[in-house]
């Protein structure tokens, strides 16, 4: 008798599934995913048997895709704050794999100025990323969103606190608090979860694309590690695990909450 006809024990079956990825068959989609936490996720969310597509305005978006991830992933360029860029996103993600099942809200811009160094454009331009961007990301998306689908919006621990220099940037990820909020009670009919996921300081390339000198950036992350309770950054990779929690059904009785996670810094 060969092995594949032996019949398999219960105990063995509980193994077998056991070794199963937490989003096994499942389809994620993640904005700003070229780089950063956003890259992180989709590596951790294949690793758990999710088919990935990636939408970044990275011109390498596609490169970075092909060598990070495995030629089942969907990479996608455009803008946020471009509607038709998104359409056609998602016109692209249902030609690949028909639906989505978790939708993974994390294209943002990180500039810090103090209040009377803010113009108009500095203001639009990150509200338009952080705040329009993110919510055409979910509306545009809903068509596919299927029964059960979970959204996660990666927010900002700075929420939690009075950071000097970061009223604009502070202010749109308040405003992406709120919106998980509001569309957690719009959308719970469908059964959708929808969670804030926010990461306190991170050593990411986001930290490197500050509008700021050098200098003043290393001293601005010495000062941040100085003031936190673990004295170090969080990884990309933590906040992955984190996101696949609010991603998974690990999570399935928790809806318009937020998670910070931030080492203890808003908390100790």
């Amino acid at each position: 008798m060969s092995t594949s006809t032996i019949p398999t024990s219960r105990n063995e079956e509980s193994l077998v599934t056991s070794h199963k990825g937490k989003l096994e068959n499942k389809v994620a989609v993640i904005t700003g995913g070229s780089s950063g936490i956003g890259l992180a996720i989709a590596k951790e969310f294949e690793a758990q048997g999710a088919s990935i597509v990636v939408f970044g305005r990275n011109e390498k978006t596609a490169e970075i895709v092909r060598e990070n991830l495995n030629d089942k992933a969907l990479a996608v360029k455009g803008n946020v704050t471009n509607i038709a860029d998104l359409e056609r996103l998602y016109v692209q993600t249902k030609e690949s794999f028909g639906k989505i099942d978790t939708l993974i809200v994390n294209a943002g811009i990180a500039q810090f100025l103090p209040i009377e160094a803010v113009d108009e454009e500095h203001f639009d331009s990150i509200f338009n990323i952080n705040v329009k961007g993110a919510y055409f990301t979910i509306q545009q998306a809903l068509p596919l969103l299927s029964e059960g689908a979970t959204i996660v919006l990666i927010a900002s621990a700075v929420t939690q606190i009075g950071l000097p220099g970061s009223s604009v940037y502070s202010a749109t990820k308040a405003a992406l608090r709120s919106l998980a909020r509001t569309l957690s009670t719009e959308l719970l009919p469908r059964g959708i979860r929808v969670n804030t996921l926010s990461p306190g300081p991170i050593d990411t390339p986001l930290f490197e694309k500050f509008d700021m000198p050098k200098e003043e950036v290393e001293k601005f992350g010495e000062w941040m590690i100085g003031q936190h309770p673990m004295k170090r950054f969080g990884s990309a990779e933590e906040m992955a695990k984190a996101a696949l929690f609010l991603a998974s059904s690990d999570s399935s009785y928790i809806t318009g909450i937020e998670l910070i996670a931030d080492g203890g810094m808003t908390q100790l």
